[in-house]
């Protein structure tokens, strides 16, 4: 394969091998991901539109199609100074325990206080929040880490900050809030009563224990209600994606180093940022005809966007305030169940990762729960990291690769995202140690069910 334009990805790295660009991959997609729609009207969404709600730098993020390179402060740069470049590390140990003649290579974002990859994006949006004057920012959180990097932050810049937390991970994991109040965070279970949408799904839903969706709607609601907020994402959006390509460019430059060209790379997808942006440089070479790679997106069998939903515009938030994205979703009315306890909640997927997909450019498996613990503690026993229940997926389908290779004696490497670890979610590897946890897969009435309420877009 070739290609008239191919990037050096050497320019990306500065002396200390931290990119001094973002890699917006949409540049590269000859199908764009479509816009976000207006509700109201089911127009494109225009730049000031967003602005009533994102950042102004962030809304300009979100809509550039075309720019492949965008360049990183130099104040988030100095940030990222704390925590990255993040290793690449080969799973010697766990090679030699499953016997198999691949090579196994994982990133490991968890080497920061938040313990998690949200950071490379958490600071960059509050750093525009900062830059544009305003007071302070909103957000939701589901298992946690998105919030605690926000808080981290948001304290590190000195802007007010406020989170709804999913209600069934503000009671299994005290620990993610209380860190989240540690570095200021005003921490609220969601649904909650204390914003319109909040009591509408209560209404609607009594006695749930909440999503993603309904934290995103009250989030929202709090800053298009207070003056000098805007609310803040932890995935999904496009500027996510792009912020988290940090994660992919500094693992292709380590493996360049090696001579190392994966054949698989594996993510964990919930809402998608993790895996958009381990992928992305990686992505661009497939698109641009330089190279190719074999893509798996691993989502929970509790929550199979990807495997199981539809590719439609949707709301991004249950409470129905958020613009409309086309994606791969199980509709915004859609509740995991609450025995899901692997994070990766969200019912929809990244814009971008839904049209690579639908695409063909990538795959995707769903798991089940129990299967997820399982090669958690074997990762765990092996490599020294209890990783994080989300990251877990992507470790399940690189073993189930591994061994297909031990299978077959074929050599193969395998990059997959260990997007953080895990010790904030002892309490799902108790409940998998004491043999309580079990799997909730959604009947195909209850997916029928949500698809019932997509919402009618013209065409």
């Amino acid at each position: 394969m070739s290609s008239a334009n191919p990037i050096p990805y050497k320019i990306f790295l500065s002396e200390n091998e931290i990119p001094s660009f973002w890699y917006n991959l949409r540049a590269d997609m000859p199908t764009k991901p479509a816009p976000l729609l207006n509700p109201a009207t089911c127009r494109p969404m225009t730049a000031a539109e967003l602005g009533r709600v994102f950042c102004d730098e962030l809304v300009s993020q979100e809509l550039d199609n075309d720019t492949r390179l965008i360049p990183i402060p130099d104040d988030i740069r100095d940030f990222y100074h704390m925590y990255r470049p993040s290793p690449v590390v080969r799973a010697y140990c766990l090679e030699k325990k499953l016997d198999t003649p691949a090579h196994i290579y994982y990133k490991f974002e968890g080497n920061n206080t938040s313990g998690s990859h949200k950071l490379n994006s958490a600071i960059a949006q509050a750093y525009y929040a900062k830059k544009q004057g305003l007071r302070g920012v909103t957000t939701e959180t589901g298992a946690g880490q998105w919030g605690t990097a926000l808080s981290m932050s948001c304290a590190y810049l000195g802007l007010d900050l406020h989170v709804y937390m999913v209600k069934i991970s503000y009671e299994q994991k005290p620990g993610r809030k209380e860190v989240m109040r540690t570095y200021g965070a005003s921490v609220t279970p969601s649904p909650s009563d204390t914003t319109a949408a909040g009591r509408a799904i209560l209404n609607a839903h009594p006695g749930t224990n909440g999503s993603l969706g309904c934290a995103i709607s009250e989030a929202v609601e709090y800053a298009t209600t207070h003056e000098g907020y805007r609310y803040v994402l932890g995935s999904v959006l496009n500027q996510v994606v792009l912020h988290q390509s940090i994660i992919g460019l500094e693992a292709k430059a380590a493996l360049d180093k090696y001579n190392v060209t994966p054949d698989i790379i594996i993510g964990c997808a919930g809402g998608g940022s993790n895996l958009g942006g381990l992928i992305a440089p990686f992505m661009g070479e497939k698109l641009r005809g330089e190279k190719d790679y074999r893509f798996i997106a691993v989502e929970p069998a509790s929550c199979p966007s990807f495997t199981r939903g539809r590719f439609a515009y949707d709301y991004c938030d249950t409470g129905e305030v958020c613009p409309l994205a086309k994606m791969y979703t199980l509709g915004s009315q859609f509740i995991p169940s609450p025995n899901h306890a692997g994070g990766l909640r969200f019912h929809g997927m990244s814009p971008i990762l839904s049209q690579l997909y639908h695409d063909g450019m990538m795959e995707a498996r769903a798991v089940e729960q129990t299967s997820v613990f399982e090669a958690a503690e074997l990762f765990a026993r092996t490599e020294g990291i209890l990783p994080a229940p989300e990251s877990s997926h992507a470790i399940r389908v690189a073993i189930d690769e591994a061994l297909k290779c031990k299978q077959s004696g074929q050599s193969k490497d395998i990059l997959f995202g260990l997007t953080g670890t895990g010790y904030f979610d002892l309490s799902a590897y108790k409940n998998y140690n004491d043999g309580t946890m079990v799997d909730s897969i959604p009947t195909d009435d209850d997916l029928s069910q949500a698809f019932a309420q997509l919402p009618k877009v013209p065409q």
